[in-house]
């Protein structure tokens, strides 16, 4: 079964009503009506006018929630916007069935070109690592600098832990899933999502823990929440097998923008020996390590994502008003994972 094939759900007019998703203290939840999809779209007010657009985009499973940690630590630097991608979240599914990567990075642009938000800071979370890597590439002139957390770039060599997010993208496993797990409670569920991405579960408040089970009750109630997972892995796998200029590894090399790449050491889902490999992928990039983080830092560790974000707002505005020569400094090579925003800097963040 293809990715772009309808998909075997109600249309989004006809959708059954289910509770409202939450929304953090200070933000803004709206939604905007595009030719085939209707997104959903988080936001807070700047502290400022004037401030640039910021845009973010949440992985597999996820949504615009994963990024309520992080925005308010950076509204006195950015005008804030986190989008639930189609058939996650708030936003119901595409009228195409289509959840691949490119598919949803032309969500993304077309969310862009319709709003005129453009260029903005633009960061990612795993499988909106690889959309935000893919938008960056071929539409330039809508980044300005691009924050990745954890993309799910190709790996050869999957981590074990990693298999069974990945099966389901195999025709018939998510039914298949559901039936075995229809006794699980959304409290286990959420115990063995937080086991797998969050490197210390621990550090999950209780209210944490317990505004996370009710999100899993509202999607477990939508009729479409497997259907737009297992599509959504599958479209990760297409894009893990796409070669040429298409291929992610080959689009992360075209990247413009300066990239910050935020790795976890006890990521069990993206490999943290990947963290090398992407450095030497993007041209113009530092490297972040956070070794107790595991695959959504953004949600452990906001205040060590924000700081490095600073950093890198602070670098490139200083380079855009001396002018970058592209020559070395005394700390080395423009972007180089030795120069300010390392893993050096990271283990400093880290205290």
């Amino acid at each position: 079964m293809s990715s772009t094939e309808l998909p075997s759900v109600p249309p989004a007019n006809v959708l059954p009503k289910v509770a409202p998703v939450r929304i953090a203290e200070g933000e803004r939840l709206g939604s905007v009506e595009l030719p085939g999809i209707t997104l959903s779209v988080r936001s807070r007010p700047p502290a400022r006018e004037g401030l640039p657009s910021a845009l973010y985009i949440h992985g597999l499973g996820g949504s615009s929630l994963n990024w309520s940690a992080l925005m308010p630590l950076l509204d006195d630097v950015v005008d804030s916007e986190a989008v639930d991608l189609p058939g996650f979240g708030d936003s119901p599914p595409p009228d195409d069935g289509d959840y691949s990567v490119t598919a949803h990075a032309r969500v993304v642009i077309r969310y862009l070109d319709a709003t005129g938000r453009g260029p903005v800071h633009l960061f990612g979370n795993s499988l909106g690592g690889a959309v935000a890597t893919r938008v960056a590439a071929v539409r330039p002139d809508l980044v300005r600098t691009l924050t990745l957390v954890s993309p799910a770039l190709p790996e050869l060599r999957v981590q074990r832990t990693a298999v069974p997010t990945g099966l389901l993208a195999v025709p018939g496993v998510a039914p298949l899933f559901t039936r075995i797990t229809r006794a699980w409670t959304a409290e286990q569920r959420v115990r063995g999502v937080m086991q797998l991405c969050y490197g210390d579960p621990a550090r999950v408040s209780p209210e944490g823990f317990r505004n996370a089970v009710q999100e899993m009750e509202r999607r477990l109630r939508l009729p479409y929440f497997w259907d737009a997972m297992a599509r959504s892995a599958r479209g990760i796998v297409s894009a893990y097998l796409l070669g040429g200029q298409h291929g992610l590894w080959r689009q992360a090399e075209r990247v413009l923008a300066p990239t910050l790449l935020v790795y976890g050491g006890r990521d069990q889902l993206v490999g943290f020996r990947m963290a090398q490999r992407s450095a030497r992928a993007f041209r113009d990039r530092r490297l972040v390590t956070i070794p107790d983080a595991g695959h959504v830092a953004m949600m452990e560790y906001p205040e060590t994502v924000a700081l490095a974000f600073r950093e890198l707002l602070a670098d490139t505005t200083d380079s855009a008003d001396q002018g970058d020569t592209g020559e070395p400094d005394a700390q080395g090579a423009p972007g180089s994972p030795a120069g300010t925003g390392g893993g050096t800097t990271a283990e400093n963040m880290r205290g």
